[in-house]
């Protein structure tokens, strides 16, 4: 269970960490005082005001993925992609979104072959073969920004490359359908559509969610489903479907964390921060 003691002891150990928190960096309130508000049961509509917030965390957001896949190398581990992510933050002025939330212990997530999502950096070495999704989430000027990738490290099998270029047709198969009077539902369905037409599955039960000044608001599922509620102009939310070579089946590992999946199979997501128009979709965290 995650308490207040347990929240402190955390920040204590990060304020001394060599990946120090300057204190200059606006903070999200969780970090403040470990308490993570209940998810908003809706899409909030932004403003302009808002919408140019979004717009900058999430500019800034693929501009630190791009840092961390340009540094993607065999030999290399996690705990050093975390790293480097958690100094660009610093750099740029931004809190990396993930740390101390309901207590995960790192900046980055990073989810290497069965690892589903949520892997949390460590010492392990990137080996030949790998493939590894790095998600980041930057707080920046009361605005969150989201984005992940799945990249090979060094050499991968023609299987694992398939999977890669699947995941990554899943999600824009879903933000293809995006636009106002959409309904959510269809986003799902189009995913859903487009692995199985590759010959893969969905791992159903990792969703995406509404954003904005808060992490994670309302769920998007990324499967065939009745949701019947419709997009409306100024909605922000993410698309982050994962996509699996064997069973959609995962666990949870003991740091309460990490899913892997139950089979020992790999998968791959991508993940973009959009936002809807009143032409359709802007896709906030595209290269």
């Amino acid at each position: 269970m995650y308490s207040a003691d347990i929240h402190t002891a955390l920040l204590n150990f990060t304020t001394f960490h060599p990946c120090y928190l300057l204190d200059r960096i606006s903070k999200p309130q969780y970090v403040i005082d470990g308490i993570v508000p209940p998810k908003l049961p809706w899409f909030d509509i932004k403003n302009e005001e808002e919408i140019t917030g979004m717009k900058d965390a999430c500019r800034l957001a693929r501009k630190i993925l791009n840092v961390a896949a340009n540094e993607i190398k065999v030999g290399m581990t996690t705990d050093e992609l975390d790293r480097i992510v958690h100094q660009a933050c610093m750099d740029n002025n931004a809190y990396p979104s993930p740390l101390l939330y309901r207590g995960f212990p790192k900046s980055i997530c990073t989810s290497v072959n069965n690892v589903a999502c949520h892997g949390i950096p460590d010492s392990r070495e990137l080996e030949s073969g790998d493939i590894i999704n790095v998600d980041v989430t930057v707080y920046y000027n009361g605005f969150h920004g989201d984005v992940n990738e799945t990249y090979p490290v060094g050499p991968v099998d023609e299987a694992g490359l398939r999977l890669i270029d699947a995941a990554k047709a899943s999600c824009d198969a879903g933000i293809a359908v995006c636009g106002p009077g959409e309904k959510f539902s269809s986003i799902g369905k189009a995913i859903e559509q487009k692995a199985s037409s590759l010959g893969f599955s969905v791992i159903p039960n990792i969703c995406g969610h509404g954003i904005g000044r808060y992490f994670h608001g309302a769920d998007i599922l990324h499967y065939d489903n009745t949701e019947d509620r419709m997009m409306q102009e100024g909605m922000t939310f993410t698309v982050e479907p994962v996509i699996s070579e064997g069973s959609t089946q995962v666990c949870v590992m003991n740091d309460n964390w990490t899913a892997g999946s139950l089979d020992n199979s790999r998968s791959a997501a991508f993940e973009h921060t959009l936002l809807i128009t009143s032409q359709g979709v802007d896709v906030l965290t595209r290269k």
